[in-house]
């Protein structure tokens, strides 16, 4: 990924908490056809060291398990708020002319070595937390506990789990900090504007950005 340094997010912890709060990864692997995509989500263990792991479970049936064997390397990607950003919101637009549209974003992309999981018990723990993780902002959270548990045993022995090794974690927030000042506060008064969560998200990322 290409990443100017003005775009470059070094915070562990952003990196971290976009994973967290936007799960669904897509796993890019090698495959007998080439590179292949498949969109999963994840739960991030910070342990172990030092950058942790990914862990999630799919069915034994799937494809994507024939690209993984001892070690493979993956790349996982995670996205954050994205919009479209239009030239009529930069205050300098009426000083020069001189703008153009653009896109801003936030991106975390995970490289490390991925291995399969044929352990029941390990699944059954990563679904529990995985669930946990979605589950947390209901007011009566549902739990693995309440499906039958012949249902449940039934689904066990229809899944394997994936634990990728994180060797490196990238990120990428591309929040209009290559503006002037006058030009993010407009920006952010225009993604205000539209009203919807994801502008709203990247409004908070602008002017988290603005130093």
């Amino acid at each position: 990924m290409h990443i100017p340094k003005h775009f470059e997010e070094h915070s562990l912890s952003e990196k971290q908490g976009l994973i967290r709060s936007q799960p669904l990864g897509s796993l890019i692997t090698h495959s007998s056809a080439g590179l292949n995509a498949n969109h999963i989500p994840f739960v991030y263990q910070d342990e172990p060291g030092p950058l942790g792991v990914l862990q999630a479970h799919v069915p034994r049936f799937n494809s994507l398990l024939e690209d993984i064997h001892s070690n493979a390397e993956v790349l996982v990607i995670f996205h954050g708020a994205n919009g479209y950003i239009s030239p009529n919101w930069y205050a300098s637009k009426k000083e020069s002319g001189k703008v153009v549209p653009t896109w801003n974003y936030q991106v975390v992309h995970v490289s490390g070595t991925a291995q399969i999981i044929d352990d029941r018990n390990w699944v059954l723990a990563q679904m529990e937390s995985l669930t946990a993780q979605q589950e947390a902002g209901f007011v009566t959270p549902w739990k693995i506990d309440d499906a039958p548990a012949d249902y449940t045993d039934k689904l066990l022995n229809s899944l394997l789990g994936v634990e990728i090794s994180i060797t490196r974690l990238e990120g990428k927030t591309k929040a209009s900090q290559n503006q002037p000042a006058a030009n993010r506060a407009s920006v952010i008064a225009g993604l205000s504007e539209q009203g919807s969560d994801n502008s709203q998200a990247l409004a908070v990322q602008v002017a988290r950005k603005d130093h």
